[in-house]
């Protein structure tokens, strides 16, 4: 038997888009809750800017509680420096929709928003779990209800401390050892019926044969923009690499230093140095 990711587009929306029971196990396990969730009610999901490049390997999930608060759960398959500010427009979106005209500051009730990152976006840090909260600069226990943040590293995640919750640990071994193909379950996940039931789900034989080319096709998406945002950082280090060298060249050049001078001088190629004259 073998199973799909459940990171994928079409994987993710069916588990936590279209059963409420495991988003709520989802959320109940995952996020700093006073009070847990016992029903949920799903949301349509609002629209709020793209980050460039990122059209699809952004896929969101939203819903609302028995006691009104809001949860964002986003599935983000690669990082960007735009993705947070992106998570906290949306949650504050969110917050502020709440308020129909003449409603009272007093009815908001509170926005989660829950990120899980497919890749390492705090390399210094040991921690893979990631709590944001309004609180005071030096009295930290003092905060301001409304807005909580959760990001979570899944690429850090290891099984190692059993301190955690049951279902924290179970939901993220779910979402980082079951992979596209994985045909043994470890038994652990299998004995759980929650988790039992999102594997279920994830059966490749019960998906349609449309089904599965979306699959594929969300994965070469996913490839698509990986690559763009690779071609992305790759121009940045070099515009980095000339940035500042641009006015010593064309001041050498000037003076009569040949282009292999201000390259040896520069630290940058003949070609390179030759594209800045030519522009300038």
């Amino acid at each position: 038997m073998r199973y799909l990711d459940p990171k994928n587009d079409l994987t993710f929306k069916k588990i936590f888009g279209e059963h409420p029971h495991l988003v709520m196990s989802l959320l109940n396990s995952l996020l700093p809750l006073d009070v847990p969730i016992v029903e949920v009610s799903y949301l349509t999901a609002e629209q709020v800017p793209q980050i460039p490049g990122l059209k699809n390997s952004i896929v969101d999930v939203r819903c609302i509680d028995q006691n009104k608060r809001t949860f964002i759960v986003e599935m983000q398959m690669f990082w960007t420096d735009s993705f947070k500010q992106r998570v906290i427009f949306n949650a504050s979106k969110s917050y502020v929709k709440q308020i129909t005209k003449g409603g009272e500051y007093k009815g908001l009730k509170t926005v989660y928003a829950l990120s899980l990152v497919n890749e390492i976006f705090e390399p210094n840090s040991k921690h893979y779990y990631h709590h944001y909260s309004l609180v005071h600069s030096f009295e930290t226990q003092k905060k301001l209800e409304g807005l909580e943040f959760v990001f979570v590293e899944l690429p850090k995640f290891v099984p190692a401390n059993f301190e955690e919750k049951k279902m924290k640990v179970l939901w993220l071994r779910f979402l980082t050892e079951i992979l596209d193909g994985t045909s043994q379950i470890p038994i652990e996940l299998s004995e759980n019926s929650e988790i039992k039931e999102a594997l279920d789900i994830l059966e490749e034989s019960s998906f349609s044969k449309e089904e599965l080319e979306e699959y594929e096709k969300y994965w070469d998406w996913v490839q698509c923009e990986r690559s763009l945002i690779s071609e992305g950082e790759e121009r940045g280090k070099i515009e980095g690499k000339i940035e500042g060298k641009i006015e010593m060249i064309l001041e050498g050049h000037r003076n009569g230093f040949t282009i292999e001078q201000l390259a040896t001088i520069s630290k940058l190629t003949p070609e390179e140095v030759v594209k800045i004259i030519s522009a300038n």
